[in-house]
């Protein structure tokens, strides 16, 4: 083994056990333990906001820059689903009916127009 596997081999073990060490935490006390109320509201809003730092980036912009045209095929796209998803909140496939209507607006526009 030579001294590249060998450094190869330990920061795959550290890494290792860094995700087992921070994965296994909170069973690694005896007592149990809450978090704060104010962290417990916060972490209410983290999945939106880690959606909203993927996908508002992808819609509103193009190679780093934002878009400075209205004919683009995922402003018409993201339009179409969010006005799906608020016409049916809380009925049925909301999540599945977003996608697919967003979709229905974005390749027709985007195939067929070039958008």
């Amino acid at each position: 083994m030579n001294e590249t596997d060998g450094w190869t081999l330990g920061v795959i073990v550290g890494l290792g056990l860094v995700t087992v060490v921070t994965r296994c935490f909170f069973f690694l006390s005896a007592k149990p333990w809450h978090l704060p109320h104010w962290a417990q509201r916060g972490l209410q809003y983290a999945p939106i906001a880690a959606l909203s730092a993927v996908v508002l980036p992808e819609v509103l912009m193009t190679q780093g820059h934002l878009i400075t045209t209205w004919q683009d095929a995922r402003l018409f796209a993201a339009l179409a689903g969010a006005a799906y998803y608020f016409g049916t909140h809380g009925r049925g496939q909301a999540v599945l009916g977003t996608i697919v209507s967003g979709m229905a607006v974005y390749l027709p526009l985007h195939l067929g127009l070039g958008w």
